[in-house]
């Protein structure tokens, strides 16, 4: 009996190592569950810092498409010939002439005040629980010391710190999961345009294994895939590497940008970038999602930016509640200054957000999206639910009850207030009374939450 038993436990144990073995193909590889840790977690920040914050320039005003007030795709832009390119070069000409390079702002990016520690408080007072670096971006220029971009890199020139390692530590020392963003392309480098499978086999493979081997991260977050399909990027065979093989294998998220038209169908978890998938309109998806966004109209610091291109704390917490309602993640970005400065409207926005999160974070963390949205859909109202547990968020205060099919109640309480909420509960339908709040009573100027137990 006892020999029956060892063998069923160990074909058991045989059969879950079995399971866990992934092929490089998509159709194994999207079978991998995403860990729970990211779902749960609902808020994170990007940062986007490179040699492209020393211009930190892009036309905020123009009417030019979301795209191209990107500060950070400076370099292609004064190479581009379009309306954007004109603006872009027109103003580079001036600023720094017309035989200025982009290479040459390099020496420039010091990074002098640049304290990550204080980074990671900021981003933890915030209410984020996960934050994601670009590594490198479509420049080429990598923020920790790559072998595969000698002198084009944080340590050999410019602020000469490992920006990557330095942060890395700095945030998970602060309790929070630490993630990088990999431009899988690089617009000018001359192996890329000339040898793409070397450049895959030998410059890009190795960089990304580097970043997973060197760091540890908690997400890996791949961009600059739309020039060739999946295949050319060799992405199944790195992420079977990275599910079967490496350090992080049991706890890593990554997203769908793997080759061109992965988005939305393959990977980890789908992506949303200013409400767009590429031109297209995103949206509340089935998969687990992440929508990204500036801020401001920019992921890079652009210099000229002002008060009107930057979304309110009321915006930013809104648009926080809509992603979390429709099911996914919000990861809202950061463009820092050349010197290593957050700037002081985002830092402002970032705490107004944290201060909603320390009165509201039970309806925020750890939820899921709820099914009977669909049935009770009203204006500025959206849903989120946790165990036996519903959340009413409320972005404008209400000035008539709300009523909410499908659902009886045993206690209703609006997050922060110590009052009463008076409701009536019938016919598998509730009618929330509002109450009137003073202004010492009143627990936020942003969004209100109802809680349904």
């Amino acid at each position: 009996m006892k020999r029956l038993i060892l063998f069923l436990a160990l074909a058991v144990c045989l059969e879950f190592v079995h399971a866990q073995h992934y092929e490089n193909n998509w159709e194994s590889i999207d079978s991998r569950p995403i860990p729970g840790w990211f779902e749960d977690a609902k808020f994170g920040i990007f940062i986007h810092w490179g040699v492209y914050a020393v211009p930190a320039w892009a036309p905020a005003d123009a009417d030019i498409g979301v795209y191209a007030k990107y500060a950070e795709w400076y370099w292609w832009r004064i190479n581009e010939d379009s309306e954007a390119g004109k603006l872009f070069r027109e103003y580079h000409n001036k600023m720094y002439g017309e035989d200025f390079k982009y290479q040459d702002f390099a020496p420039r990016f010091k990074a002098q005040h640049w304290d990550p520690k204080a980074w990671a408080e900021i981003f933890k007072n915030a209410g984020a629980r996960y934050v994601v670096l670009t590594s490198k971006h479509h420049e080429g220029f990598t923020l920790w010391p790559s072998e595969q971009s000698w002198n084009w890199n944080s340590v050999d020139i410019g602020p000469h710190r490992d920006i990557c390692g330095d942060l890395s530590t700095a945030v998970k020392d602060a309790g929070l999961r630490m993630g990088f963003y990999y431009s899988l392309y690089e617009w000018y480098n001359p192996l890329y345009k000339n040898k793409l499978k070397k450049y895959v086999d030998e410059h890009m493979i190795p960089q990304m294994k580097d970043l997973i081997l060197r760091y540890e991260p908690d997400i890996f977050w791949t961009d600059g895939e739309w020039d060739h399909p999946h295949e050319n990027w060799k992405s199944t065979d790195f992420l079977a590497w990275l599910y079967n093989e490496s350090p992080v294998k049991d706890r890593v998220c990554v997203n769908d940008r793997w080759g061109a038209k992965t988005r939305g169908k393959h990977g980890g978890f789908y992506t949303t970038e200013y409400d767009l998938v590429h031109e297209g309109t995103g949206g509340d998806m089935e998969k687990v999602w992440e929508e990204c966004r500036g801020i401001g109209t920019s992921f890079g610091y652009n210099q000229v930016e002002d008060l009107d291109n930057y979304m309110s704390s009321d915006a930013l917490i809104d648009l926080l509640v809509e992603k979390v309602a429709g099911g996914g993640n919000l990861l809202l970005d950061v463009g820092p200054t050349v010197d290593g400065r957050i700037p002081v409207i985002q830092q402002q926005r970032l705490a107004d957000i944290g201060s909603w999160l320390k009165i509201n974070e039970e309806a925020i963390y750890e939820t899921r999206k709820w099914d009977g949205a669909k049935n009770n859909r009203m204006e500025n109202v959206f849903f989120t639910q946790k165990h036996n547990k519903l959340y009413v968020h409320c972005t404008e205060f209400p000035k008539q009850p709300i009523v909410i099919r499908g659902i009886d109640a045993s206690k209703i309480s609006l997050l922060g207030y110590d009052g009463q909420i008076a409701f009536t509960s019938s016919d598998n339908e509730i009618k929330i009374s509002i109450p009137e709040l003073s202004p010492i009573d009143n627990p936020s100027e942003f969004a209100w939450v109802f809680r349904i137990e």
